[in-house]
């Protein structure tokens, strides 16, 4: 093994599976007092853990953030795109490399146990009260990010350029990306040259990184569908036009757009989560709604589904003679993740020296989605990797009894926190490094 990748392997408490190519020396120098920081990063994360925020409700967990970027120098500003923070560390000339974290956390009761559990309550949408949890491992992203941005700022005298730390709200609602730029995130902060992210996975063990380069992540679009009908008495639906009879049939000719309009090769889902109808047994009701998840990697193929479904809609109203076309709306929706193939090359590179080579693996495309996509729609080279957090001992058990560990974002989502912090810092100090230019 390289000696330098067995001291970082050292410090980071799990083991390096094989020779990895050799660690540059101004990032093992930067990675060097990471075994210091652990311990600190460790109670932020138990600390962000208990008390998570709702979207566009992270006002606390902004301000512990922001706090912690000033005192490493980084110029600070809050309330970006409502909760949202950006932190900028300028160091000489050369690139702008951004750094995302999101911030927000779910309406989801934890169900693990652990003595660090949340029992944090917030406040829906609609004013009602509900439990939260960083079910899918926000506060683990916050944490590595912390951490970067502290090794990095100590290691400022090696490397040149602009760091730019961005703190995103309301990611589980696929907004917060969208509002900072709305905000002026690359007109009034260092327009990035390179935007780097993470995110947790238990599909793989703590201390591994998966890298996806192309299609990440799934595009996603709600899709709500009013149909119209005649309403009447069920004993006589010659006098009606039975809007529910419109819709299942409407139902089953959407899965054509799949399974017949579309190429096989090019993966995409339309699922109906919801067909609501009448109320009564005897009563043929005046409409019917369905709500439509419809998922994608490309980008013509979700404008092809979408397009789709307004005319298959159409079409069996129009079969029916309702009375009127059925209204269609997209009511949400997150593009895909496509990664910039060239700088995914370069991070895997880089997270192959810090970590090991057999501790970064190819991860195929996740079918849900992240408004991360809003950085590279810009024409930010862009590229988010997988963070595995399994416990090593739990994965090959679970794996050898061929079932899963609690996957995002269940409410027994557990994370092995301390090894996946470290990776994670490794991982973002490392790929930092490969696009800062050294002084």
């Amino acid at each position: 093994m390289h000696p330098a990748a067995a001291t970082l392997a050292a410090g980071l408490a799990f083991p390096v599976l094989a020779a990895p190519a050799a660690v540059p020396a101004r990032t093992t120098s930067a990675l060097a007092p990471l075994a210091e920081v652990a311990p600190g990063l460790e109670e932020l994360y138990v600390d962000l853990h208990r008390s998570p925020e709702l979207s566009m409700r992270e006002t606390a967990t902004a301000a512990k953030l922001a706090v912690r970027l000033r005192a490493l120098g980084y110029e600070v500003t809050e309330k970006v795109g409502g909760t949202g923070l950006v932190g900028v560390l300028a160091n000489g000339d050369g690139p702008v490399v951004m750094l995302r974290t999101d911030l927000d956390a779910l309406p989801v009761e934890e169900k693990t146990g652990l003595p660090h559990a949340s029992r944090a309550t917030g406040t829906d949408d609609e004013g009602r009260p509900v439990p939260v949890m960083h079910a899918c491992g926000h506060d683990l992203h916050m944490t590595a990010w912390t951490g970067a941005a502290t090794l990095l700022a100590r290691a400022r005298g090696s490397w040149r350029g602009t760091l730019v730390l961005v703190g995103q709200p309301a990611e589980e609602k696929g907004a917060g990306a969208d509002r900072m730029l709305k905000d002026g995130l690359f007109t009034r902060f260092p327009r990035p040259s390179f935007a780097v992210a993470l995110h947790v996975t238990p599909e793989l063990p703590a201390g591994q990184i998966g890298v996806t380069p192309g299609p990440a992540f799934a595009s996603v679009d709600s899709v709500d569908v009013t149909i119209h009908g005649k309403g009447g008495h069920g004993a006589m639906p010659h006098r009606t036009i039975d809007p529910i009879l419109i819709a299942a049939r409407t139902v089953v000719a959407l899965q054509a757009l799949v399974s017949r309009e579309k190429d096989p090769f090019e993966p995409a889902v339309v699922s109906v989560g919801s067909f609501q109808a009448g109320a009564k047994h005897n009563v043929i009701p005046p409409e019917a709604r369905l709500k439509l998840t419809v998922r994608a990697y490309r980008e013509d193929v979700r404008q092809r589904l979408l397009e789709g479904i307004r005319r298959v809609a159409a079409g069996e109203s129009a079969v029916a003679g309702a009375p009127a076309p059925p209204d269609v709306t997209v009511v949400e929706s997150t593009p895909g993740v496509v990664n910039d193939v060239p700088l995914t090359g370069r991070l895997r590179g880089a997270f192959s020296a810090a970590l090991g080579g057999a501790n970064v693996v190819d991860f195929p495309p996740a079918s849900v989605s992240e408004d991360f996509a809003y950085f590279g729609r810009e024409g930010v080279p862009a590229s988010i990797s997988w963070l595995g957090v399994a416990n090593p001992g739990a994965f090959a058990e679970a794996k050898a009894a061929g079932r899963a560990l609690p996957p995002l974002p269940s409410a027994e989502f557990c994370p092995d926190y301390a090894p996946s912090i470290r990776a994670g810092v490794t991982a973002l100090v490392a790929g930092a490094l490969e696009l800062l230019p050294a002084r």
